[in-house]
């Protein structure tokens, strides 16, 4: 089985803003001017695309679904790892009914054969996706948050699922509810991620993995805007319009910045990373195995 720069979105034609799970939320904002920000979605969803297309990534999509405006977020949908996808659980019961359209959803990638099995958890763990399991190429592990969504029961589930050292990030905060939101790996190996969400035990996690010259410490400002909630492949990082300092901090270490009005989808507490799910990560020994 070859994968290469596959990526996953949802078609966004059934997103809008109408609970708040999070503080991000913002229901009345949206129903003020909800033609132009459905409007202004699709057009930032197609420039997210576009962007991605560009950059190598093959794009599939999930088909929307009505009354599930959250599936626009696929990141949540599942972990794709070496070819397993292990199924989210969500849980607020305002997401639990994307997890039927999504089981059936990757099981057709399976039978297409773009994926070779799909898990699911015991009942009673929730997990919520590559949104809280981000997988470090450079250091091969995952890091994995837990908290206001996933529950550290699922630590477990996930190495034995994937066989993967796995680094569990309690998050502190409910602004950064999912370790996507404030936490991204970068292809060279540097760490881009905001400390105030994490609890002082998961900052020595990480501080004793990444030499201080590769963490790039964000201000909760600057996490804000959710450029954290990035895509980035090889020497190219997809986001939304980070503040100078950031984009400067990137460019001097050689990245290009690809930025994306994202704003209507912040409304709902995401951003690129949040409207992907990778469908190619492999580790360095199943890359190897398969090219032998």
């Amino acid at each position: 089985m070859t994968f290469h720069r596959h990526i996953l979105m949802t078609d966004p034609s059934h997103f809008e803003v109408t609970y708040a799970i999070n503080p991000w939320m913002k229901p009345t904002a949206w129903a003020q001017n909800p033609e132009d920000f459905r409007a202004k979605s699709r057009a930032a969803w197609d420039d997210l695309a576009a962007q991605l297309a560009r950059i190598g990534f093959t794009i599939d999509v999930i088909p929307a679904a009505p009354g599930l405006p959250d599936l626009v977020f696929p990141a949540n949908a599942a972990v794709v790892f070496n070819g397993t996808a292990l199924l989210a659980r969500f849980r607020h019961p305002e997401r639990r009914g994307e997890e039927p359209v999504l089981k059936r959803f990757f099981e057709g990638l399976k039978a297409r054969g773009l994926i070779n099995d799909v898990r699911a958890l015991p009942e009673g763990v929730f997990h919520e996706g590559a949104g809280d399991c981000i997988w470090d190429a450079q250091r091969q592990l995952f890091w994995a948050g837990y908290g206001p969504r996933s529950s550290e029961e699922s630590l477990a589930h996930l190495r034995r699922t994937f066989g993967q050292e796995t680094v569990g990030l309690e998050l502190r905060t409910a602004h950064f509810y999912h370790l996507d939101t404030c936490f991204c790996p970068l292809p060279g190996g540097e760490v881009l991620y905001y400390p105030g969400a994490f609890t002082p035990m998961s900052l020595a996690e990480i501080t004793a993995r990444v030499p201080a010259d590769m963490r790039i410490a964000a201000t909760v400002d600057e996490a804000a805007t959710f450029s954290l909630n990035a895509v980035a492949y090889g020497r190219d990082v997809v986001m939304a319009p980070p503040p100078q300092r950031l984009r400067a901090v990137l460019e001097e270490r050689g990245y290009r910045v690809n930025d994306v009005d994202l704003s209507s989808f912040m409304l709902s507490g995401g951003a690129a990373y949040c409207m992907t799910l990778r469908l190619d990560l492999r580790s360095q020994a199943a890359k190897k195995l398969a090219a032998e």
